[in-house]
């Protein structure tokens, strides 16, 4: 804020970050300073989404979340994904769980799109092979080519 700096919200209410900007104005600037405070969004609930997706990051949690909305959310999976080594990774009552899914399964309906909560970690596995192959293919072009050699 201009006149008072910079605030920290983490963990406020908006009457306790109003009485917090009443005081910090109080002392320089207005005499009996009224404010109010509307919050516009919180995003205190969020999702860890690392590994092989296109954007790894927090996102917040919404009550419908899932993995397959929560991978979306991080713009999908990358070329080097490995569908079937989704990991969530999930602390229940202080003891720390691990789930293991496959992404065209759940798709196909072997099963149903797992749950996400809020401080669920997601890790989508990479596939060397993958890797491997596009280097492959990415040298084929020089492998196919005619050696041409001159000789003296």
């Amino acid at each position: 804020m201009p006149l008072v700096g910079t605030i920290d919200a983490r963990g406020k209410t908006a009457q306790e970050l109003a009485v917090m900007v009443e005081a910090a104005l109080r002392g320089r600037y207005v005499r009996n300073p009224e404010v109010t405070v509307n919050i516009k969004s919180s995003v205190s609930q969020v999702v860890t989404i690392d590994g092989q997706v296109i954007e790894p990051g927090l996102y917040p949690v919404t009550n419908q979340m899932t993995l397959l909305r929560a991978i979306a959310s991080a713009k999908g999976m990358n070329e080097f994904a490995r569908t079937e080594e989704v990991v969530i990774l999930r602390t229940v009552e202080g003891r720390k769980m691990a789930g293991l899914y496959n992404i065209e399964a759940i798709r196909r309906g072997a099963y149903d799109d797992p749950p996400i909560y809020a401080n669920d970690v997601i890790v989508v596995g990479d596939s060397p092979q993958r890797r491997l192959f596009r280097d492959f293919v990415s040298l084929a072009p020089l492998l196919a080519a005619p050696l041409i050699a001159v000789f003296q």
